[in-house]
């Protein structure tokens, strides 16, 4: 197979030589592990004790590759992410791809190869997989599927519907970056200083956060919709209102500068690498220091309330005194971008 030159054609999906030949020359070799030498048409995985979580995630960024990473780690850090902040351990990945006739083969490497390099710096396999390839023109290249199973221990109850008023809210640090860094690709811009996806597997930094703070309410990373989104979501789960601090919640100037350039709100843009956390307010000094001494979590601060409130309303206290709402969003702010 020409990994340099060649493209991806309909028979490297069409169950013959030439597939046989993508999954061990580049899936196989990029993804080794115990699980898939097997080469089985599933992974045969040992019970691991606790109860079980299980996530999925399809991945469509546009474009694939962006600053700070690109759709492949995307797609491993993202499930990781969707498993850890139930306070689970992430054990296994599987991956699905959907590859479009044509799409250059050394590009699917590279995505492969950052994939591998994801779940190998995690330390969570990729177990199994598949691949479908659809017509020119039926596609973008490549979209990328990828499930998580991962084992909560006893005594951890971590969940979107226990937040209770005088809990505190956190978030792990700064936000916006990455769905700032996958509109200024998009829109052909550039800014002075360059701004980078905040991408990244957070199950380290969550399993400090528990071990720290084992009373941990909710957790949830911020991705589509942003902080805004998530604070709604549990806000509805839980049947409670929420006040934030606009001064406290942290946001690059760069990024501020460039959500005003593009007509955007940081509170709504996405993020790839932080999480948000709800606490009991005993907890929450013990919890921001765990936070802050993980790299992944030094920037974290204290961003607000949950408050009594049957209409679930969440409401930012602003930098001029004031009080607005941050409700929904209405519509797509920022699509495909995770």
């Amino acid at each position: 197979m020409d990994l340099k030159r060649g493209k991806v054609e309909l028979a490297h999906g069409g169950g013959g030589r030439a597939m046989a030949q993508l999954i061990d020359e580049l899936f196989q070799q990029a993804f080794e592990n115990p699980w898939l030498r097997q080469a089985n048409d599933q992974a045969l995985l040992t019970r691991p004790e606790g109860r079980i979580v299980m996530a999925t995630d399809s991945h469509v960024v546009s474009p694939l590759f962006f600053p700070g990473g690109d759709i492949g780690s995307l797609s491993v850090h993202g499930t990781i992410n969707d498993v850890a902040t139930s306070g689970a351990r992430p054990l296994w990945l599987s991956a699905g791809f959907i590859l479009e006739e044509g799409f250059p083969l050394a590009d699917l490497k590279r995505i492969v190869d950052s994939m591998a390099a994801a779940a190998r710096a995690a330390g969570v396999p990729i177990v199994t997989g598949d691949t479908k390839v659809v017509e020119r023109g039926k596609g973008d290249g490549v979209f990328i599927n990828t499930t998580g199973v991962g084992v909560v221990p006893d005594g951890v109850e971590i969940s979107g519907d226990r937040a209770r008023p005088g809990d505190r809210i956190l978030v792990s640090g700064f936000l916006g970056d990455h769905g700032v860094a996958i509109m200024s690709l998009r829109e052909n811009l550039s800014f002075s200083t360059n701004i980078e996806s905040d991408s990244a597997a957070l199950h380290e930094l969550i399993a400090a956060m528990v071990e720290n703070a084992p009373d941990i309410h909710c957790l949830r990373d911020p991705t589509r919709g942003g902080l805004a989104a998530t604070l709604n979501e549990i806000a509805r789960q839980s049947g409670v209102g929420m006040t934030i601090r606009e001064d406290d919640i942290p946001v690059r100037e760069e990024v501020d500068a460039a959500c005003e350039l593009l007509g955007l709100d940081p509170l709504y843009v996405a993020n790839e690498g932080k999480v948000v956390a709800v606490c009991p307010p005993e907890s929450t000094e013990r919890l921001l220091a765990a936070m802050r001494a993980h790299p992944l979590g030094r920037d974290a601060a204290i961003i607000g309330e949950v408050v009594a409130d049957e209409h679930a309303f969440v409401q930012m206290e602003t930098s001029f005194g004031g009080r607005r709402n941050v409700d929904w969003i209405s519509g797509e702010q920022l699509p495909r971008i995770c």
